[in-house]
């Protein structure tokens, strides 16, 4: 599995793969998890999966910090790379951690694919 260093790239490789789908469910079920109300659509494009994911993450922050904490709990989002994150800038804050929950939920999809049998 190779490092995916952007969202798009992440969204492509899920596409390239036939597993978007795949991907989007988990999303959907790591939030329900964490108690997140959202559910993005199976057949949603990933351009407003995008925009509608970021939008949450940022709501979640502001509004909801605690259900925040807790998403980044259930989707695994290692606790050192929410350290190093640029903290000034909302909105780049806002755009990262976005990748590194997407990352996550792509690595777990990337596996059950590739080594459940």
């Amino acid at each position: 599995m190779r490092q995916l260093e952007t969202i798009n790239e992440i969204i492509s490789t899920s596409e390239e793969l036939s597993l978007y789908k795949k991907l989007v469910l988990q999303l959907n079920k790591d939030f329900l998890r964490a108690n997140v109300s959202v559910n993005f659509k199976e057949d949603i494009e990933p351009n407003k999966l995008i925009i509608q994911l970021k939008g949450t993450i940022s709501n979640l922050i502001n509004e909801q910090f605690s259900e925040y904490l807790n998403l980044l709990y259930i989707v695994d989002v290692s606790e050192v790379k929410i350290k190093k994150l640029e903290t000034n800038d909302f909105k780049l804050m806002t755009e990262q951690v976005t990748f590194l929950i997407l990352s996550r939920e792509w690595q777990k999809v990337w596996f059950k694919e590739n080594y459940s049998e």
